[in-house]
């Protein structure tokens, strides 16, 4: 069963910039450290990443997936969902970024996880809030260091 999780962050730029990390797909590995290798699968007509193939190693963790995306027309929502995968049944997820009017941005990150093999609830919750953490900060320690 699959059990949805959110955290935010505030970070210290304006929410185009946010967006264009976000959906800068390849350079994921220069930042993410358990993310290996992105491919841009497909594409829509503006240029935005369609589909997207990950290569995750995150130790214990190993798994090659694809993921569709879909974004709001101001890029205030970048949203995915698998589309396969060898470990995970589900993988829907969000970023929503609103202007906080002071040169900030507060992203709010939403994950819905299930894996193909038994782990419990517990395991499961914890894993899930570790992966929320390290994205929202590695997301916000490139954005600012770019920015």
């Amino acid at each position: 069963m699959a059990d949805s999780s959110q955290q935010s962050i505030t970070i210290a730029a304006p929410v185009d910039t946010i967006a264009s990390v976000i959906s800068d797909f390849p350079s994921y590995p220069e930042w993410v450290d358990a993310v290996k290798s992105v491919e841009v699968v497909s594409e829509y007509e503006d240029g935005y990443a369609h589909q997207a193939r990950f290569v995750l190693d995150a130790g214990v963790v190993k798994d090659e997936y694809t993921l569709e995306y879909a974004y709001a027309e101001d890029l205030t929502r970048i949203e995915w969902t698998l589309v396969e995968s060898k470990m995970m049944k589900v993988q829907d997820g969000s970023y929503d970024l609103e202007d906080n009017g002071d040169g900030t941005t507060t992203v709010t990150y939403t994950l819905t996880v299930d894996v193909n093999m038994p782990m419990l609830g517990m395991f499961k919750r914890k894993a899930e809030k570790m992966i929320m953490d390290t994205a929202l900060k590695d997301l916000k320690k490139r954005v600012e260091s770019t920015a």
